[in-house]
């Protein structure tokens, strides 16, 4: 049975709740990503910062210059273990509409995400590596 850890994105883009909430935006731009987690100094999940938390700044005006993760992040953050089933954090995103999840250590740390292009860049490669067996040269 796969697990979080056989197809998680390892390098993840994180940012701290203090971090200006338009630098927040730069970075996701930047990465062409649609959610960050946001974590503590030693890594730890605290929230998770998105595309769509963003949006509300459409909504608060011109008085967000000095605002913060803090105040648009979506918190607790859901997120899995790394070795929780693939299927079911599958599920999970599927049910509730999710790009991304985080995945945790044990104690909480974050050491991976796994976003949709994750799971179709596993679909695709399972896919390919038996045909690459039967092809001729």
């Amino acid at each position: 049975m796969l697990k979080a850890k056989d197809i998680m994105t390892t390098d993840v883009i994180c940012v701290k709740k203090d971090t200006p909430i338009y630098e927040a935006a730069q970075i996701l731009m930047k990465n062409d990503i649609t959610g960050m987690p946001v974590v503590e100094d030693d890594m730890t999940l605290i929230g998770i910062i998105s595309e769509k938390d963003l949006l509300r700044l459409i909504y608060a005006g011109e008085n967000t210059t000095d605002s913060t993760v803090e105040s648009f992040m979506t918190q607790p953050a859901a997120c899995y273990k790394e070795d929780d089933s693939l299927n079911s954090i599958i599920d999970f995103m599927l049910i509730n509409y999710f790009r991304r999840v985080p995945v945790t250590s044990r104690d909480g740390k974050v050491v991976g995400i796994i976003s949709r292009p994750d799971v179709l860049a596993y679909i695709l490669n399972s896919k390919q590596a038996p045909a690459a067996v039967h092809s001729s040269p």
